[in-house]
């Protein structure tokens, strides 16, 4: 990159923040009520009628532009891939959800003929995600385990274990798709923001951990009950390997082959993705050959492997949810709706940038609380999307939902007319076909040294994630996740980097004193800078960097130069001798009525405002007073970064700023935002000793103010001759 040497000049006078006011003249705007905005949001004429129903049906914009003879093709060849790829994951995370195999597939269908219509991303695959099966997987085990009674609930009577839980996962799902309905129709979108990169990492790190252990019984071939709750990964782990010599060994045997076929060819397709059309569906290809081997080899009854079983034919006739149910998982399905819209709304937004299109966050709640909502009235679970599958729906030619309508089909197609084809295939299949699409999740271990070396409190974030999901379960490790990440809002914002700063000679640029070698700092002049927000938490750690910065305590200093003057009252009083040979008379040399003062009078100030004379503290006192000197006159606070204030802290600073003025300091505010400014006039922060002059526009404007008040001192400002600002 060329390093620029162009020059700028620009002559013009130095201008504090009066100055500048009365040379410009401000436009007056008039600020919208609250009244105002609401009215607003409630007007009504036909191009907002227009634009919002084109905000909530989407389809009508990109199907007035579709391509028919550039994109069908794209979009049935990619939707043939995915509907391929998205049976085989609705079946596999069906069994982290703790259902039969059967339901994921309806998962694959129902919610994406609502997103078709309601969905801004024209690129995601809607259906299962297997961190929310697992989230939906742990409250089904929590009501319905299987060594033990369910729980206590009306609507589970004369229901089959299976039949309630499906209930269980339904209910959930129809909750979640209430809260993101309600956050979408309330404008809320933008809770995802409070979701971080690192956090999401973490979180999803830890559910990857949490899936793979789920998956070691059917991949282990062992009957061990599903657990929920905090330290459940541990207790599971425990019961597996009590049971680890009854592993079934066709179960692992078929597993390995299974990992490590789909795990090579994944990687090839990944490597030659450039040159192969559409990727090799490899799920699809085992899953087929181990249903013919399974049931040509009578695997379920010669070798004892639990097989995938009856599959439900067609689909069945639509339910009510449980409010017992609701009542029960309210506090899990919140959790899983922000998890759920996060993760989909980071993968639209990838292929929104790839793809040059918008999409609308609110729309994207409305779409999913819908699709959600719908599914779950057919018995489908909670739906979201994946990257893997979206990534097969762009990768091999897919433009539009059309997409994910085809793939839609594709799942009812196997539903309706193909489903007992899946009846042999065992459910070790599955599981080893879960684990090996847990790659992308479990390789975010490598964030770990990076944040380590980048930024130290995102790693902290990152790692109390992921053991908080670990070790509590993911709903409270996503709690954790969020306490975490604030407290380091609040870390950076309380205790931010404050800097003194210096001028680079020649130039009207400051930077931080420690940082360059050749700086000019004039002599008596501070300049301190905060680069964060000032509020009431961190308003004491400001006060006390500053106290840092210049060197002394200001108010200790007014102490100080209280107790000399009562020092010095009772030795006038005595009328001491060494008094007028010392020189201490001269102290009260200049009145400020120009008449003598009776030092009978005086009595011991609070601080020097009203004092009837001006003291000269520089000159030598006698031994027995003590007083600090300060040789700073003037202390410059750079507010460039400031963006608010609150009523403490500008309590806060008024005391901060009094007390240096007290002791002899100008002190100046330089670029402070407008809205600041206008916020320090409604508050009533000026009075006789803070006044508006004392604020700048720019950092060099107040440096020159303070140089030509100080130009008796001829060592400071040679080097800021040379700039003309």
């Amino acid at each position: 990159m060329v390093t620029l040497r162009k020059q700028y000049v620009v002559a013009r006078q130095v201008y504090s923040e009066d100055s500048f006011a009365e040379d410009h003249e401000k436009i007056c705007r008039v600020r919208k009520t609250i009244l105002d905005h609401v009215k607003e949001y409630l007007t009504c004429d036909s191009k907002r009628a227009k634009n919002a129903v084109l905000a909530l049906l989407p389809i009508i914009g990109w199907m007035k532009i579709y391509r028919v003879r550039e994109w069908l093709l794209g979009d049935v060849v990619s939707g043939i891939s995915t509907g391929l790829v998205a049976i085989m994951q609705g079946l596999a995370f069906s069994l982290l959800a703790s259902l039969p195999p059967s339901y994921g597939l309806y998962t694959a269908f129902f919610p994406v003929l609502t997103y078709f219509f309601l969905g801004t991303s024209r690129h995601i695959s809607v259906g299962s995600f297997p961190v929310l099966s697992l989230m939906v997987g742990a409250v089904v085990t929590r009501l319905v385990p299987e060594d033990r009674p369910p729980a206590n609930i009306t609507g589970f009577e004369g229901l089959t274990q299976d039949q309630q839980r499906v209930l269980v996962a339904s209910s959930v799902t129809f909750l979640m798709g209430i809260f993101q309905l309600a956050m979408g129709v309330l404008q809320v979108g933008f809770v995802v923001v409070y979701l971080s990169d690192t956090l999401v990492s973490g979180f999803t790190t830890a559910a990857a951990i949490h899936i793979l252990v789920s998956q070691l019984k059917f991949v282990l071939g062992l009957q061990v009950p599903g657990i929920s709750g905090p330290l459940a990964i541990i207790y599971t782990l425990e019961k597996i390997f009590i049971q680890i010599t009854s592993t079934n060994v066709c179960d692992l045997v078929m597993s390995i082959v299974i990992m490590v076929v789909v795990f090579i060819v994944k990687e090839l397709n990944d490597r030659y993705k450039a040159k192969l059309p559409v990727p090799i569906p490899i799920e699809v290809f085992m899953t087929i050959i181990t249903c013919g081997v399974s049931y040509g080899f009578s695997f379920e009854t010669r070798y004892d492997v639990d097989v995938v079983g009856k599959m439900v034919s067609g689909y069945e006739s639509p339910i009510a949810p449980s409010m017992e149910v609701f009542q029960e998982s309210a506090m899990e399905a919140f959790p899983i709706a922000i998890v759920g819209f996060a993760v989909a709304f980071s993968v639209a937004k990838l292929y929104s940038i790839k793809h040059d299109y918008t999409i609308d966050g609110n729309q994207e709640l409305i779409a999913f609380g819908v699709s959600n909502i719908f599914g779950a009235s057919f018995r489908s679970f909670a739906a979201s999307t994946a990257l893997s599958r979206t990534a097969v729906q762009e990768s091999s030619g897919g433009k539009t939902q059309v997409a994910g309508i085809i793939s839609a089909m594709m799942a009812m197609i196997v539903t309706v007319a193909l489903g007992f084809l899946l009846e042999p295939l065992p459910r070790s299949v599955l599981g080893a076909l879960v684990i090996v699409n847990l790659k992308g999740m479990l390789i975010q271990f490598r964030e770990i040294p990076y944040l380590w070396r980048r930024d130290k409190p995102e790693c902290v974030v990152w790692m109390g994630t992921c053991l908080g999901a670990v070790l509590l379960g993911l709903d409270l490790g996503l709690a954790v996740g969020l306490g975490m990440e604030l407290l380091t809002v609040v870390f950076r914002t309380q205790f931010p980097r404050c800097s003194v700063l210096a001028n680079i000679p020649g130039t009207d640029l400051y930077r931080d004193h420690k940082d360059y070698l050749h700086i000019f700092e004039p002599k008596g002049v501070k300049i301190f800078r905060i680069p964060s927000p000032i509020f009431f938490a961190n308003i004491e750690f400001f006060r006390d960097k500053l106290v840092e910065a210049v060197g002394f305590n200001p108010l200790r200093i007014l102490r100080k130069r209280n107790k000399a003057l009562g020092k010095i009252n009772k030795l006038l009083q005595e009328k001491d001798g060494h008094i007028t040979e010392r020189g201490l008379a001269d102290l009260f040399c200049q009145t400020t009525d120009k008449s003598c003062i009776n030092v009978e009078e005086l009595d011991l100030p609070t601080d020097l405002k009203g004092l009837p004379f001006r003291m000269d503290w520089k000159i030598e006192l006698p031994t027995n007073i003590s007083v600090p000197r300060v040789d700073l006159h003037s202390l410059i606070l750079d507010f460039s970064a400031v963006s608010f204030l609150d009523i403490s802290a500008l309590k806060g600073l008024k005391t901060a700023l009094k007390d240096f003025i007290r002791v002899g300091v100008d002190v100046y505010i330089v670029s402070c935002d407008a809205y600041i400014l206008e916020k320090l006039h409604i508050f009533m922060f000026f009075d006789d000793d803070i006044v508006t002059s004392m604020f700048f526009p720019t950092l060099h404007d107040a440096m020159l103010q303070v140089l030509e008040k100080h130009k008796e001192d001829k060592s400071q400002g040679s080097l800021l001759a040379d700039t003309k600002l």
